[in-house]
């Protein structure tokens, strides 16, 4: 990776992921991803190896049509393998597009052909630290900045005041939004946003701050401050989803295709707009041939307030370009 990414939950300079190849009995081939990550520490690439070879023993002579209901079948009693069968997913979704002549970007609406997304600036010791990947994440022409803070009221409020002084009078208009990657208790959430309001620092949103599992904490800080609360960690299914609709535990959810796959994605996004939460569009660290899918489904929904699918700029190894230019923040899709 072209710089240390580092969150409450660890830190990595490489990124590893295992490339799917579903391949149908006439030729016709389509690709995903399964990235590798602190939060589903368990999905190892032994693992991931172990699964797809099951897959292909599951699925084969399964008609591409019937992909969907041959694949929920192979996920029962695999369902904490999320990534690996999101990985498997995108390939069989793919695949089958490809089957019919289909444009993945039509199959979502074609709403846009151009989106952009933030930047992460990850968590550091010191703002000089950070430096060297914010001065070029400015370069880059990028607008919105999401900062990974650990949970440490004082340094955390420290490192944010620092990284905004560093962009006042470089970046004539910009946008902070927080991650806390659940570092955080209600007490020290409470606090920082305290802290924050003290010092006149205004964020766009705040990420995931307390544990997954902690609903009743969630409770306790909905409205502690301006900021919309996005839940990551905690929504992987619809029926996670549901629970936060029906207690109003958050203003929006993070959808991510290498966690939810694509039909799970596509569930989310519609229950979570009908209930009127704010929806955020996010990635794990995957090459563009994962990417792309994220991307695909925030241009042809059109349904996003947030866009967060930066992963290629970490990476000196981006994948085939899979039909989408890359300038800065910007993403332009061919009608592919």
């Amino acid at each position: 990776m072209r710089t240390t990414f580092a969150t409450a939950r660890g830190s990595k300079r490489a990124a590893t992921s295992v490339l799917v190849k579903a391949t149908l009995s006439e030729g016709t081939t389509g690709r995903g991803e399964v990235p590798t990550s602190f939060v589903m520490p368990h999905e190892t690439i032994p693992v991931i190896r172990t699964i797809l070879a099951e897959s292909g023993t599951a699925l084969g002579g399964v008609a591409i049509e019937d992909y969907p209901v041959a694949l929920e079948r192979f996920r029962r009693g695999r369902k904490e393998f999320c990534m690996t069968l999101g990985g498997l997913e995108v390939a069989l979704f793919r695949a089958g597009l490809a089957c019919r002549g289909e444009s993945e970007l039509d199959c979502w609406g074609a709403k846009a052909r151009t989106i952009e997304t933030d930047i992460t600036i990850p968590h550091a010791a010191s703002v000089a630290a950070a430096a060297g990947w914010l001065d070029r994440a400015v370069r880059a022409g990028f607008s919105t900045y999401k900062i990974k803070v650990a949970g440490d009221v004082a340094g955390d409020l420290a490192f944010v005041g620092g990284i905004v002084e560093r962009l006042r009078g470089r970046v004539p208009h910009f946008a902070v939004r927080l991650d806390g990657n659940q570092a955080y208790t209600p007490r020290t959430y409470a606090a920082r946003i305290a802290g924050l309001e003290k010092v006149r620092i205004g964020i766009e949103l705040f990420e995931q701050p307390l544990r997954k599992d902690d609903w009743a904490g969630l409770r306790k800080i909905r409205g502690v401050g301006a900021a919309p609360l996005i839940l990551d960690e905690a929504v992987f299914t619809t029926r996670d989803c549901q629970r936060v609709i029906d207690e109003r535990l958050a203003d929006g959810v993070n959808i991510k295709v290498a966690k939810s796959g694509i039909a799970g994605s596509a569930a989310i996004l519609r229950l979570a707009k009908a209930a009127g939460l704010k929806l955020m569009v996010g990635c794990m660290t995957e090459t563009m041939v994962g990417l792309s899918a994220g991307i695909r489904l925030a241009a042809g929904t059109g349904a996003f307030d947030y866009v967060d699918l930066d992963a290629v700029h970490f990476l000196y190894h981006r994948g085939a370009p899979e039909g989408i230019a890359t300038a800065g923040p910007r993403y332009t899709l061919e009608n592919r």
